[in-house]
């Protein structure tokens, strides 16, 4: 493969079929992602001497919280749309899920499950982050197979052609596109790199490395990443004139600075459900 003159092109969005079984590439890689997240965290947890049984059974609470909620927040921007068409509400095989959706939804569940099991909220999503960030890049992908989630109209040499059934109406006369879930997939990897590189920091400085830390920096680095790949897509969510993507990334940026100059400026504790837990 050479990268001068090389355009993605989705092969489509079936792996196989078989009578009336079919499997997609969006429920394949959502699938694998989890799986391979479920088992990273387990063993980072055994490096930080937590319970790796915890990080499983907190999947579970994850799973059921994260897909429904990202699913529910995409369908609310785009409801104009899911009004005329309701029967595909339930459609997600079919693409439109929303990571601030599903980053809520876990968020919720990990605060009651951390409650439930008096154990720091902040440990565990420190835990989660790194599998979190590689399960995205993996994610992205999906929008790959599905011809989606694709950015404006480009002639670059790593270009993203566009069936003419996916095209905008307004661009339904250009064929090749931004290909951001390609720029996100590779963000993503970059913050997952970054963030195992912080986490194995901590194990040989243990005491420098305050609870939290891993999640902040997830927020802002993810969050950065995200609000400039939004700004080429085609698809953003809308706020009125606001792409919704990049008034959230904006706010956990400011958030996750918050956090890291009150913990290593203020020099106290995050608030948890377990606060004794999380100095």
């Amino acid at each position: 493969m050479f990268l001068l003159g090389f355009q993605f092109q989705s092969p489509g969005p079936v792996v196989f079929e078989i009578g009336p079984l079919v499997i997609r590439w969006y429920g394949l890689l959502i699938s694998s992602a989890v799986l391979i997240g479920v088992t990273l965290s387990q063993w980072l947890a055994k490096k930080r001497q937590v319970n790796p049984d915890l990080v499983a059974d907190l999947t579970i609470w994850l799973v059921i919280a994260a897909i429904p909620c990202a699913r529910l927040y995409y369908v609310i921007f785009e409801w104009q749309e899911y009004s005329q068409n309701p029967g595909d509400i339930l459609a997600i095989w079919k693409g439109g899920i929303a990571i601030h959706g599903a980053i809520l939804g876990g968020t919720l569940a990990a605060i009651i499950f951390a409650r439930l099991n008096q154990v720091s909220v902040w440990q565990l999503a420190d835990l989660i982050v790194p599998s979190l960030a590689l399960g995205q890049a993996i994610g992205r992908w999906g929008n790959f197979f599905n011809s989606e989630a694709f950015g404006a109209p480009t002639n670059l040499p790593w270009k993203l052609y566009i069936p003419v059934s996916r095209r905008p109406f307004n661009y339904i006369d250009q064929e090749y596109f931004h290909p951001t879930f390609l720029y996100e997939s590779i963000w993503n990897i970059l913050v997952f790199v970054l963030l195992l590189s912080i986490f194995f920091w901590g194990l040989k400085h243990y005491n420098r490395l305050k609870v939290g830390t891993l999640s902040l920096v997830y927020l802002i680095a993810y969050s950065c990443g995200r609000f400039w790949i939004e700004g080429l897509r085609t698809d953003s969510l809308m706020l009125g004139p606001l792409r919704i993507a990049q008034v959230i990334s904006l706010v956990l940026i400011a958030l996750g600075i918050w956090g890291l100059i009150w913990l290593y400026r203020v020099k106290r504790s995050l608030p948890d459900v377990m606060p004794n837990s999380a100095k």
